[in-house]
């Protein structure tokens, strides 16, 4: 009987210590969740983005600005709160965003969570260079087209001139009519 506890706890300090040296070793927890969930592939993602994505283009007031209005740029994905973890693992493979809780307490719809990319820094230099790569198959792909112009007229300061912000009014006014809802919007 003692030799039958003395093996098996010889096995579990075996393991214990194997444990040890594979943390040691994987110095970024990342890598540890890449080993269990695995990184997922690229045209999944570009897959998601043509399901979910969201490509926004707004106008708003700001009081600081010669015009008083902004060009306001912003790349989502919101989906129900239970699928946090895809969310969390399509974060990982495009490098940049940030992930928000959206309650959703006053409407009756079940809490969601947003993935939001909103710097034109991180739209060039991360997820640009991925949907270029791994190009959108659906409508959706448009939309992206015409946002990235948006962006990288707003990257070239084209924004602050009349011209340029009259080309981007029409550019989001695009955008628009490819989406959802039917809109009947003035220009702002």
């Amino acid at each position: 009987m003692y030799v039958i506890l003395e093996v098996c706890i010889a096995v579990t300090l075996s393991n214990i210590m194997r444990e040890v040296s594979r943390a040691r070793s994987t110095p970024n927890i990342l890598r540890r969740k890449e080993r269990i969930y695995g990184k997922l592939n690229p045209h999944y993602i570009a897959g998601f983005i043509d399901g979910e994505g969201s490509f926004s283009v707004s106008i708003g007031k700001h009081k600081t600005l010669k015009r008083n209005l902004e060009v306001r740029i912003e790349f989502s994905i919101e989906v129900r709160a239970d699928d946090r973890n895809i969310i969390k693992r399509i974060r990982q493979v495009i490098g940049c965003g940030n992930i928000y809780n959206i309650p959703y307490r006053k409407q009756g719809w079940y809490p969601h969570v947003k993935y939001k990319i909103g710097s034109r820094k991180d739209l060039v230099n991360y997820l640009f260079p991925l949907l270029d790569k791994y190009p959108l198959q659906a409508k959706k792909k448009q939309s992206y087209e015409i946002f990235k112009k948006v962006v990288l007229l707003c990257e070239n300061k084209e924004h602050l001139s009349d011209k340029g912000f009259e080309k981007i009014l029409k550019l989001r006014n695009q955008i628009r009519k490819m989406g959802k809802k039917a809109v009947n919007r003035g220009n702002r």
